[in-house]
């Protein structure tokens, strides 16, 4: 498990997730201006707290949960963030 995923995992296991996934793919973009301030990540999340809020106020429980990671280490983030009804 790399630190950074050490690190999402430690941040978001408030959300109490069924699963979680982190997916590295600050490799695809090598050479690319942000990719020297941080990296890009892809993010699947499993929540029963996710239940009756929408996308936008799911994303932003997350940004929140990130604080400053998100203007450090992380330069892209993309997430799913599922219920476990939603899930597939």
């Amino acid at each position: 498990m790399s630190n950074i995923e050490a690190l999402l995992r430690e941040r978001l296991a408030f959300l109490e997730p069924l699963r979680l996934e982190v997916i590295d793919d600050s490799a695809l973009h090598a050479g690319h201006a942000g990719a020297r301030e941080g990296g890009h990540y892809r993010l699947l999340i499993i929540s029963p707290l996710f239940s009756g809020k929408t996308t936008l106020q799911r994303h932003r429980i997350i940004y929140d949960a990130l604080g400053e990671l998100m203007r450090s280490r992380i330069h892209a983030l993309s997430i799913r963030s599922l219920t476990p009804e939603e899930a597939p």
